[in-house]
């Protein structure tokens, strides 16, 4: 595999030879066991979490233990069907219900290839005929995608209240909308020190709930180390995306992450993404009415989300923020 200007293993030792570590950092853990009895606290843990880490990890969310296992066995069987039956799913057509394809930015990223294959499907506002999709895992992206709905709507409630704002603030403005499902497949590398299983990115949407499995390997870039997130059985990863730091006027942050390749595997994810611009949308964004202030202006520029997406898919997973390129 061809790379570009990608060299990991000098990354890694200019890291160890500043030899701070990362043994002091952790991502947020957050208990949902009693959201509905201790709200206030855990709207506080939120709160902390997306205004300094812009991720944390959710333990006792609900989602069933078998729904998990069963959407990664379902992504683990689609990608490793006969080649001829992916082949039929493969597209570079962004407007297709159902994709299957390497590096989406493969043609427009200067960056490195990464070392995975995905899929991706709209599953909201208006869900797929199940009989497009393949066998092999349309219940469980079915199943799932309910789930991950539910939860969807308690987390933008609470990050609304976190905001200070009424619980139905950020669903009204249609904030969940919108769910697309990717599905990443990240085969054993055999030099993993010559690229990565995803660059480095922040997320063009709302909200990203992650699903990863125990092979790990997706690390946060936190006061300019990477820390790792460790892999909980059972937990779902959380991040904040660049539509909800520019409407929350950087009181949640949208942080760039990424993936090691890795000699084990093969490793899967499933990542949905709450976002209006995955439909044909109009919608001008803004910071939030109540957030602003003659003592706090605006920090971003209203946006066309649609037009913001293009721009992104455009340049790719380049390591460059564009929600940057938006600011007043």
């Amino acid at each position: 595999m061809e790379t570009i200007d990608f060299d990991s293993y000098s990354e890694r030792k200019a890291f160890d030879e500043t030899k701070t570590g990362v043994k002091d950092f952790a991502i947020p853990i957050i208990d949902f066991a009693d959201v509905h009895v201790s709200r206030e606290g855990i709207v506080e843990k939120i709160k902390d979490a997306a205004a300094n880490w812009g991720f944390f990890q959710v333990i006792n969310h609900d989602v069933p233990l078998s729904v998990l296992e069963e959407i990664q066995d379902g992504v683990g069987r689609f990608h490793e069907e006969d080649p001829e039956v992916k082949k039929s799913y493969f597209s570079r057509d962004p407007t297709k219900k159902f994709v299957y394809n390497s590096n989406f930015d493969l043609y427009s990223s200067s960056s490195c290839v990464n070392w995975r294959d995905t899929f991706a499907c709209f599953m909201a506002p208006d869900p797929p005929n199940p009989e497009l999709l393949p066998v092999a895992c349309r219940d469980a992206m079915m199943e799932y995608s309910k789930h991950m709905m539910r939860l969807g709507d308690l987390l933008f409630e609470l990050l609304s209240e976190a905001l200070g704002l009424s619980s139905d603030k950020l669903k009204s403005m249609d904030c969940m909308k919108g769910l697309l499902l990717l599905c990443h497949y990240y085969p054993p590398c055999p030099q993993p020190e010559l690229t990565l299983g995803t660059n480095k990115h922040s997320d063009n949407s709302f909200l990203t709930i992650l699903l990863q499995d125990q092979i790990g390997g997706l690390q946060v870039l936190h006061q300019d180390c990477w820390v790792d997130v460790s892999p909980i059985p059972g937990a779902l990863v959380i991040n904040m995306g660049d539509f909800l730091q520019l409407i929350a006027k950087d009181k949640f942050i949208s942080v760039e992450h990424r993936v090691l390749a890795n000699r084990a595997g093969p490793r899967i994810s499933v990542a949905s993404f709450f976002s209006t611009s995955v439909l044909p949308n109009s919608t001008i964004y803004g910071p939030i009415k109540e957030l602003i202030s003659e003592e706090n202006p605006p920090k971003y520029r209203d946006i066309n989300l649609e037009e913001y997406t293009k721009g992104y898919f455009k340049k790719g997973l380049d390591g460059t923020s564009h929600l940057s390129n938006f600011k007043i």
